[in-house]
């Protein structure tokens, strides 16, 4: 009770004076029960156990004294006792080498962090610099005698117990270093304070900044408006567009390059003024008032004023600009309609005053007379803008232009030339008159001239290109017709002559009137250029050329007659042949079918139809001959036979081929017959089912006619995917290029193998494996011991070399060559 007492300084209540056990037990209940009330929570910490002296349960109330007393009350950013004493001693040694304080055991165990919190606090005690990390027990004893010494704490912990514990106890140096903070408590307070007074004078300093930079601001911006309004409010200006435009363009680089640097001076200003205005407030500071003159409701009126300077300003500048633009307008408007006035009257004097009528023709005359008229429609329509000119002359004179004089001076110009036009329009329209009067007689008859020379002209040189046409002709009947023609064309010479005559008059007639009245250019003819000059040229020209037409178109008929004399020898010659090659190539090819007798039958009759069309050749050489002649005669059509040599010549060479085809297709069968064993009736069969199936007599089917064919003669083929898979092998051996058709000896050779006994790669490598002795290799001495000479060489060289198991040097591979002689398969 004592203790408590002391360490909390309060008083507890009067203790039992007693020595009896129940007595001790009460005084210990009164000291428990002032812990409770301090929110104390006692475990497992009764009065009976304290009293019956149970050194835990003394300890743990002793210590729970300490953490409530010595320790709880030390508070550091609102943590727990134990933590803010960890942050305050890890804050405090932080700037100190070779200490780390993470914990109260193995932190302190060094005795750095000892040295390092009183150094911290009274450097004039301990030179920190000459401690060693590597002689703790010297580091806690002195940090121990100088707290003991100087700082009167307690000497509670043993420096040998501490270095030679794995782990110190952590309550201990809690407790131990709780009295270095109480210890220094007082120094920490100063600093707090110091730190107070620092954050006061800081923030008081920034506000005489605030106040300061809006002092000065509003005076900077209050003087800026000032200069400005002057500037604003002038009206003066020198009365000329430019001038006006000059002050707009100002006024716009004051709104755009000025005037936006103080919108954000003036916003500046505003935030720093609310900025300060909230600060103070904030630090308890009483509100800031600026100087008279410079209150923010100052400037905003200020502002408003400038910005109402600025909207009269701007309208007003405006307005001149539409009033001196108006004028401007009317200034450029009379420039512009006079200058197309003048531009369009240039020249129009001098054009009216001109004699070209003089020269003219009378379709130029009338051409002129024409544009004479239109020119005098366009001066009528002139008269509006020369009017629109003086009206607009007499409006700038109204609103004072500046320069009124050379507008009067030009529109007096223009209106002076004006009349001068009129008059001499009237007096052009007249001498036009008179001149056609004289022109039309002599028109007339150039006119005649051109409506009769033009159609006679070009009857002239169609005829000439007639007479001269080259002409190409195949026929009789084409020169025939020529020949005709040419002689309806000279019985019309007569009339054409009169037509020459009539013409050529009309013109000399032109020339009489023309050296009469003595007009120049009046023998030149508007309405053609045609000359009676030309004319008879190209007459005299056609009167030469119909003899020369006459003798051509003779020549041309002679050969035409030569060259129907050819065609009718070719055509006799070819009607002949032609057929002859036909009527063979029929029979050859029935007896290819296999319809006519034996097969030795069939040779015997080839090759006599072979020897026949050797001798028929001098035929087909001396049509040869004859085509030849008809060629060299440029003859192409022959309407007395439907053969052409070349026809004939593919006729023949057909003929050859089908003669020496069908002799070695008989000549294999026959070979395919004996060598098979099958019999004459097996390949009559063969024949008549694959000619049964070869409707179109092509000699090959297709692969439908060829499974038909075989179904026909018997052979199984099934209808589910395994029949076709065995037709489809069939069908790989029957066509091995894959070309769609199956010929009629492929056909055979299957058939043949098929009803014969063939030999087999198997039956091929039994008999070697007979040779070998039952070896699966055979050596180069067995096969020419047992093969003849040549085979055995043959098999050697062809042979691989054996490379399976048990082989000898020189062994040989026969069952790869056997399957090699029969391909990949064996159907």
């Amino acid at each position: 009770m004592l203790l408590l007492e002391v360490i909390s300084g309060e008083t507890l209540p009067k203790p039992d004076r007693g020595k009896m056990r129940f007595h001790k037990i009460a005084n210990v209940n009164k000291a428990l029960d002032f812990i409770a009330s301090k929110g104390v929570k006692l475990v497992s910490i009764g009065a009976e156990e304290i009293v019956d002296g149970n050194l835990k349960m003394t300890l743990g109330m002793i210590w729970t004294i300490i953490l409530r007393f010595a320790i709880q009350d030390i508070s550091v950013e609102e943590m727990t006792a134990k933590e803010g004493l960890l942050l305050w001693c890890q804050r405090k040694t932080a700037p100190y080498k070779n200490v780390n304080v993470q914990n109260f055991h193995l932190s302190f165990k060094d005795g750095l962090a000892f040295c390092a919190l009183i150094h911290r606090h009274r450097p004039d005690l301990i030179d920190y610099n000459k401690l060693s990390k590597d002689n703790p027990l010297q580091n806690l004893n002195t940090a121990f005698d100088v707290a003991e010494k100087y700082l009167d704490i307690p000497r509670m912990l043993d420096p040998e117990d501490m270095t030679n514990t794995a782990m110190p106890d952590e309550r201990v140096i809690m407790t131990y270093v709780s009295s270095y903070y109480h210890c220094f408590s007082g120094a920490q307070k100063a600093e707090t304070a110091a730190n107070r007074i620092c954050k006061v004078l800081k923030v008081n300093q920034e506000n005489e900044r605030l106040m300061e930079e809006y002092e000065r601001l509003a005076s900077d911006l209050l003087e800026w408006i000032r200069r400005t309004m002057p500037w604003l409010e002038s009206r003066v200006t020198d009365n000329s567009l430019a001038g006006v435009q000059k002050k707009l363009e100002e006024y716009r680089t004051y709104r755009r390059k000025l005037k936006p640097p103080r919108v954000e001076q003036k916003a500046k200003l505003e935030t720093n003024f609310n900025t300060l205005q909230t600060k103070l407030r904030l630090s308890n500071r009483p509100a800031y008032m600026p100087t008279e003159g410079k209150m923010v409701s100052d400037i905003a009126n200020a502002w408003k004023g400038l910005e109402l300077a600025e909207k009269s300003f701007e309208e007003w500048l405006l307005s001149e600009m539409m009033r001196l633009e108006r004028l401007e307008h009317l200034a450029q408007k009379f420039k512009h309609k006079a200058d197309i006035h003048e531009e369009w009257t240039r020249g129009k004097e001098e054009m009216l005053q001109s004699g070209d009528f003089r020269q003219c023709r009378l379709n130029e005359l009338k051409a002129l007379k024409k544009k004479h008229e239109a020119f005098e429609s366009d001066l009528a329509a002139h008269q509006d803008r020369v009017e629109q000119i003086a009206a607009i002359a007499g409006e700038l004179n109204s609103l004072r232009y500046h320069d009124c004089e050379s507008v009067n001076n030009r529109c007096k110009r223009i209106c002076d030339q004006w009349d001068r036009l009129g008059s001499l329009t009237q007096q052009r329209r007249q001498n036009l008159d008179e001149a056609e009067k004289i022109l039309e007689k002599i028109d007339i008859l150039h006119l005649e001239f051109a409506k009769r020379a033009a159609p006679f002209n070009n009857w002239l040189d169609g005829t000439r290109e007639d007479l001269v046409d080259m002409f190409i002709v195949h026929t009789m009947e084409e020169i025939q017709g020529l020949l005709e023609a040419h002689s309806q064309f000279k019985a019309t010479l007569g009339e054409a002559d009169k037509e020459y005559t009539s013409i050529v008059g009309l013109v000399k007639e032109v020339e009489a009137t023309v050296h009469k009245y003595h007009i120049p250019g009046g023998l030149e003819n508007p309405y053609t250029t045609l000359t009676a000059n030309d004319l008879t040229r190209k007459w005299t020209e056609v009167r030469q050329l119909v003899p020369q037409r006459d003798s051509t178109l003779q020549a041309e008929l002679r050969k035409q007659q030569n060259n129907e004399m050819l065609r009718r020898q070719f055509a006799e010659k070819a009607n002949q042949v032609g057929p002859w090659i036909e009527r063979q190539m029929d029979a050859v090819t029935a007896i290819g079918m296999g319809l006519q007798g034996s097969l030795e039958d069939q040779l015997h009759r080839l090759k006599e139809y072979e020897q026949g069309v050797f001798a028929y050749k001098p035929h087909i050489e001396e049509l040869e001959k004859i085509h030849q002649a008809v060629q060299e005669g440029m003859i192409f059509e022959n309407r007395y036979t439907q053969f052409t040599m070349e026809t004939l010549r593919v006729g023949w060479e057909q003929l050859l081929t089908s003669i020496n085809r069908n002799i070695n297709e008989v000549e294999n069968q026959i070979l395919t017959r004996d060598s098979k064993g099958i019999t004459q009736e097996q390949l009559n069969e063969f024949r008549a089912s694959f000619n049964h199936f070869d409707k179109n007599r092509t000699g090959q089917l297709a692969p439908d006619e060829f499974k038909s064919c075989l179904v026909s003669l018997g052979y199984s083929i099934g209808k589910d995917r395994q029949g076709e898979i065995d037709f489809q092998r069939i069908l790989a051996v029957v066509d091995p290029n894959s070309s769609g058709y199956v010929h009629f000896d492929a056909f055979l050779d299957f058939m043949t193998r098929e009803s014969t006994d063939t030999d087999t790669a198997e039956q091929v490598i039994d008999s070697f494996r007979i040779l070998a002795a039952d070896k699966p290799y055979i050596l180069p001495d067995e096969l020419r011991r047992e093969l003849p000479p040549d085979q055995a060489e043959y098999c050697i060289k062809r042979m691989p070399p054996y490379k399976g198991p048990n082989g000898i040097p020189g062994a040989l591979d026969y069952m790869s060559f056997s399957t090699a002689l029969y391909g990949e398969s064996d159907l």
